[in-house]
């Protein structure tokens, strides 16, 4: 039988949606206020989703207190309260879109659970505005 575990995690950080290549105008059309160059921040909710079959000898998917480090060593300590693009070393590259956040942090995860595990990843900018990966 397979079965989902979700665990909710949340950080604050700040970024600039930002194309170096395009001019300042273009930026503005295209990121609007997001491109501001003093930056601007979110309260991400993060929601993370394992799948797989029951263990039988413990009942469980996976330990949830597993799930939880995991999320607070490669996502909560690596981007809450921080500058993403200045701060995090992937989006000093990586336009720092709440798609591709959500990537990194998928990223940052699956090399940490058994390859057993399905992994899936929601992450919400605002209460309106969510990505997920892989869709």
């Amino acid at each position: 039988m397979r079965i989902a575990v979700f665990r909710k995690a949340h950080f604050n950080a700040a970024h600039r949606l930002h194309n170096p290549k395009w001019s300042e105008e273009k930026n503005k059309a295209v990121f609007g206020l997001c491109s501001n160059p003093h930056y601007h921040g979110h309260n991400y909710e993060l929601e993370v989703k394992v799948t797989g079959e029951i263990d039988p000898e413990t009942g469980f998917l996976i330990n949830l207190d597993i799930l939880k480090k995991l999320i607070k060593e490669h996502v909560e300590d690596r981007y809450d309260h921080k500058n993403l693009n200045i701060e995090v070393e992937e989006f000093k590259t990586l336009n720092p879109t709440a798609e591709n956040i959500c990537y990194m942090i998928w990223q940052n995860l699956r090399p940490h659970l058994n390859e057993k595990y399905g992994l899936a990843v929601r992450l919400y900018e605002t209460p309106r505005n969510f990505v997920e990966y892989p869709a």
